[in-house]
């Protein structure tokens, strides 16, 4: 959904399907992890992505200080963070579902709702927050 500002917006789980299709394309050449943090205003209307860090074949060093420092500086509401999987499995690791609660803290430290950590691998994507990891 888009707003008349031409946001896009997130209301519902198909939104974030609808964002994750979209994102997977963005992910879809890399060869190695990429950390993403989509920021959200109150309205859940995207105000950008942020690109946390980059990693090698099978990790990424995303650091909660990292993934909300753009959030805060915009005074982001809310935020979807994403990582691919070059292997093309997007099944989460345990590290994924650590790094998820740790943020999930650090984001509830700060006053920000963190909405969902998606996993992309190669053509298909998994949503922690529908898997109830967090």
């Amino acid at each position: 959904v888009h707003t008349e500002q031409g946001r896009r917006r997130i209301r519902s789980a198909e939104d974030v399907a609808a964002l994750a299709e979209f994102m997977m394309v963005d992910y879809k050449d890399c060869e190695t992890e990429e950390f993403k943090c989509v920021l959200l205003n109150t309205k859940n209307e995207v105000l950008r992505v942020d690109n946390v860090s980059s990693g090698g074949l099978d990790a990424t060093m995303a650091l909660p200080r990292d993934v909300f420092r753009q959030a805060v500086r915009e005074g982001a509401a809310a935020v979807i963070v994403t990582h691919n999987h070059p292997s093309g499995d997007p099944e989460p690791s345990r590290d994924d579902i650590a790094l998820t609660r740790r943020l999930v803290e650090a984001a509830n430290v700060l006053g920000i709702r963190m909405l969902d950590h998606i996993v992309f691998g190669d053509g298909r994507y998994v949503s922690l927050k529908d898997r109830n990891l967090f």
